[in-house]
């Protein structure tokens, strides 16, 4: 019989299911990695003061999801005083990173499903996840949120009602995303309006996020044209600056593409992709939500056509 896992151990192995629920809970890198870290500190403690823990994983899910729902309250009056839209701090990773992973990560992880959980109050979007993505029994759920079993269930109802009427939808075949996401790249850059206008749903959306720190969309832009033409706007704007480049990344599980100027981070745009067109776009430039993602430019030595 082998050995139970070192604290140490546990913790990490315990670490990337956390984070899991957290992210999908707050949108939010940082906030979750906060929350995460904290859970498990005081799992260690519990340990170490000889506290009886018969599931870790429960313990540890019930404190980061407790403490998630402390943060959104709090984040909620902050993000009603956000300039402009709010989006989620992307998760960017290379395709053909783990399919599998991957795979799961575009059900639950997509930026359109995150700003759809906006809407839910936080007690709804904890026992939502909790049961529906992540498979917890309606038991195990109320035990977490603090609630009892009925009560989860009508959270969980009321939340699978709104998200079900509203609930994005994608192309199934990642290679036909894949695709069209590289058409619509190279159309961009290459300033080829018509054949981006080609790509784009007629009611495409485009939302961008700079809060109030770089210039961004005061609100979504709808429309074909007027979305194509933005694009292009953008895209012209982004050959004045030094080495521009367009890598083509997954966002949260969707096609999306990582822009830099001079090795340095612009902004991250992903793609929501269904029926054989582009139906929103999503491009976050504020350099607060791009920091985990790699070293961020400056925007004033941008502007003046520097590196920074």
């Amino acid at each position: 019989m082998s050995d139970p896992p070192s604290e140490d151990a546990l913790l990490e192995e315990l670490r990337p299911a956390a984070f899991a629920i957290a992210y999908r809970m707050l949108g939010s890198v940082a906030e979750a990695e906060d929350v995460v870290q904290e859970a498990l500190l005081r799992l260690h403690r519990a340990l170490a003061g000889g506290e009886r823990v018969e599931s870790p994983r429960a313990y540890v899910s019930t404190v980061v999801t407790r403490l998630s729902i402390d943060v959104l309250r709090s984040a909620r009056v902050r993000r009603e005083q956000y300039v402009g839209e709010w989006l989620p701090e992307p998760l960017v990773s290379d395709p053909g990173e783990d399919p599998a992973r991957q795979a799961e990560m575009a059900d639950s992880l997509s930026l359109a499903f995150l700003v759809l959980l906006e809407s839910l109050s936080p007690e709804q979007r904890a026992v939502f996840l909790l049961h529906d993505v992540f498979d917890y029994g309606y038991g195990e759920v109320a035990e977490i949120v603090g609630k009892s079993e009925v009560t989860a269930r009508q959270l969980a109802t009321r939340a699978r009602r709104h998200v079900d009427e509203q609930r994005p939808r994608f192309e199934s075949s990642r290679e036909e995303r894949a695709e069209l996401a590289r058409r619509f790249f190279a159309a961009a850059q290459e300033g080829d309006v018509s054949s981006l206008e080609a790509l784009l749903a007629e009611d495409v959306v485009l939302h961008g996020d700079g809060g109030g720190k770089v210039p961004a969309l005061a609100r979504a832009l709808f429309g074909r044209s007027r979305v194509a033409r933005a694009l292009r706007a953008w895209f012209k704007q982004g050959e004045k600056v030094p080495d521009p480049r367009i890598r083509e990344v997954e966002v949260n599980g969707q096609p999306g593409a990582l822009v830099t100027a001079a090795g340095r981070v612009v902004s991250v745009i992903a793609l929501d992709i269904a029926d054989g067109r582009v139906q929103g776009i999503r491009s976050i430039v504020n350099p607060d939500k791009l920091g985990h993602v790699g070293e961020v430019a400056d925007w004033a030595s941008l502007l003046k056509g520097r590196a920074g």
